[in-house]
């Protein structure tokens, strides 16, 4: 059999098994993995290099206009070409619904905003903010048939946040139609009263919009959309978990069988709240839910190490640090008015390889586990992406992992002209990456990338075994069925 590229002799290494093999590809597809293969058009030499899937990145924002009206600094070019810098083939961004925008018209921009621009592959999640009779029963019913399977609520936030009634809307109507809820959760009772006390005594730095977003208002939070999660026997995944509490209770809902799964992201990893009180600067550190302490990192290693966190995504919120995004009003910007959001598409993957693998915190395997082959899975890209497998596509990182950088944002490819983790020493980084068997980055011709805009396909997502009910009631609704009312959810 001939193949059109070989990758020869390196280290492949999936979520289940390391082995010293080659990849054969033809047509953009993985087509054999093992020892001896036949010669190719195109050969690659990994000997002493691992071999791993595409990273895959289920929660980032791109091209995206937050609910204060601001445009985040990358578009689908440059945030793909940042992606794929960083050895990620495949992300899944927002489509945003804003209070007065409709689904068809939302999705048909942002389809082609990606379709124009993206040098890699991509999926969708809608952002719901007005689940109204027609977004209920014909919007997302529609858009879910298209492949776009996962939409994300907001707990918080006056433009975007959806009322306990609202949210049980939008749990049954993807219980419905076997679609998966994220939730931003976080208690806004909490962090707007503070919030208003704050500014009141004047007290408008950044380093007072962590002080808000309190540990206690997003366990609440997450404790409360399990009940209701649970109420209509729905799975959700919470997105980028930051305390211990919060990890705890994902652990405890999981343990009494919810349908669960939890997120966590790198600036929950590697950053504190000591990084926001650095006066204005401290707005390049500021996101919501804020980076917590030391006890908070620890636990969401160990979430991370125990499966109560089942992916790590970057949650990429790029906006610049000027009047366009961090500071719209200068330095008189209070951190009520602060875009809240940090980069990191593209340094998520070396992060934990240098601190996760590097340190021994986590294995190769749990590595691509991680960082491709649970977001596949939850997300229902599997057998397509996530893993290298006769008949999954060719979309390959080769990482050196002695290759060492120094964090610089002159070094990014994104637009937001900073990065938090400036100075960070790195070990480990994808020097070739290939994306549908096409080499986008090459090893032999260091920061530059061979991808034509557009060449980016949507990727349709199937229904999965994580979109399905957990399979248990409440006590209550087990009532209802026994007295033989009806409820249709």
């Amino acid at each position: 059999m001939s193949f059109d590229l070989v990758i020869r002799g390196g280290t492949v290494v999936t979520a289940t098994e390391t082995r010293q093999a080659d990849v054969g590809i033809v047509a953009g597809k993985i087509t054999a993995v093992g020892a001896g293969l036949a010669a190719g058009t195109r050969e690659i030499d990994a000997r002493g290099k691992l071999v791993m899937p595409g990273g895959v990145d289920s929660h980032c924002h791109i091209e995206q206009v937050s609910s204060f009206g601001i445009m985040c600094a990358d578009d689908f070019h440059s945030a793909t070409v940042s992606a794929a810098f960083g050895g990620t083939t495949t992300v899944i961004p927002f489509c945003a619904q804003h209070r007065t925008d409709h689904i068809p018209e939302v999705l048909a921009d942002y389809h082609q905003r990606a379709a124009e621009k993206a040098v890699i592959d991509y999926g969708f999640h809608l952002i719901v903010a007005n689940p109204d009779e027609q977004t209920l029963a014909t919007d997302l019913p529609a858009a879910i048939d298209t492949g776009v399977r996962s939409f994300k609520i907001f707990m918080t936030y006056d433009r975007m946040r959806l009322h306990d009634e609202q949210i049980l809307d939008v749990l049954a109507t993807a219980r419905r139609h076997g679609a998966l809820t994220l939730v931003h959760a976080e208690n806004h009772g909490i962090i707007s009263w503070l919030a208003g006390r704050m500014v009141g005594q004047g007290n408008v730095a950044p380093r007072y919009h962590a002080i808000c977003h309190t540990r206690s208002s997003e366990s609440e939070a997450i404790n409360r959309v399990v009940a209701l999660a649970e109420l209509v026997d729905t799975p959700i995944l919470i997105v980028h978990v930051s305390t211990v509490e919060g990890v705890q209770a994902i652990r405890e809902a999981r343990a009494r069988g919810v349908k669960v799964y939890g997120e966590t992201c790198p600036q929950y990893l590697f950053l504190t709240a000591e990084d926001i009180d650095r006066g204005l600067e401290g707005a390049m550190f500021c996101c919501s839910p804020p980076p917590r302490d030391k006890e908070a990192q620890q636990a969401c290693w160990d979430g991370l190490k125990d499966g109560t966190l089942a992916v790590y995504s970057s949650d990429h919120a790029p906006y610049r640090f000027d009047a366009t995004g961090k500071l719209p009003k200068g330095e008189k910007t209070t951190f009520k008015e602060m875009a809240n959001g940090v980069p990191g598409l593209e340094l998520r993957l070396p992060l934990l390889f240098t601190f996760g693998v590097g340190t021994g915190r986590i294995t190769l395997n749990e590595f691509v586990q991680l960082t491709a082959t649970r977001h596949a899975e939850i997300y229902g890209l599997l057998p397509h992406k996530g893993t290298i497998a006769p008949g999954s596509d060719a979309d390959i990182a080769i990482w050196d992992p002695e290759h060492r950088v120094t964090v610089d944002a002159a070094l990014l490819h994104d637009n937001t002209g900073y990065t938090p983790y400036t100075g960070r020493e790195l070990k480990g980084w994808p020097t070739t990456v290939i994306s549908r068997g096409e080499v986008l980055i090459d090893a032999s011709r260091p920061g530059q990338i061979d991808a034509a805009r557009g060449r980016g396909r949507f990727i349709a997502r199937a229904r999965t075994d994580a979109l399905q009910p957990a399979g248990r009631q409440i006590p209550e609704m087990a009532q209802l069925a026994a007295w033989n009312t009806p409820l249709s959810i």
